[in-house]
């Protein structure tokens, strides 16, 4: 509702909820003061029990950002991101988001835009790069953008 999908509901299915990030176009039910300067929106369903409870609670779309400073790596617990906490209204500990000892749990989630009816661009490579390309090239044949 809040975006158009133009992609089958299996590739949906076959992506989400994990660790994948689908940039999509824009719906005009979507808060316009989201992502005010861009027709695209990015939509991801984690794979975490607590935060899809938390989302399932809500009326509407959560709009969220990572807990950390851009460019620097991704938070995966709460005290990781302690010199941030005067500056949030609320702080929820659902507790951990990933292994802690692993470093591919702190490469964020991979950002694939799908506007592009038939094809796809590689935003941001995140930790699901190589299973998420696998599955738009080979069981959806899909195309980068690029070619």
């Amino acid at each position: 509702r809040y975006c158009h999908v133009n992609v089958p509901d299996e590739l949906l299915r076959d992506l989400l909820p994990g660790p994948v990030t689908l940039v999509l176009k824009r719906s005009e039910e979507l808060n316009k003061d989201l992502n005010p300067f861009t027709s695209l929106v990015g939509v991801r369903i984690p794979n975490h029990p607590f935060i899809r409870e938390l989302a399932r609670a809500c009326s509407g779309p959560l709009a969220l950002t990572s807990a950390n400073i851009s460019c620097q790596a991704s938070t995966l617990t709460v005290s990781e991101f302690q010199d941030l906490w005067p500056q949030l209204s609320l702080i929820i500990d659902g507790g951990p988001i990933g292994d802690v000892q692993s470093p591919e749990c702190r490469l964020g989630s991979t950002v694939v835009d799908l506007s592009v009816s038939g094809k796809f661009t590689v935003i941001r490579p995140g930790c699901a790069l190589t299973s998420t390309v696998e599955i738009l090239r080979q069981k959806y044949g899909l195309i980068p953008e690029s070619s």
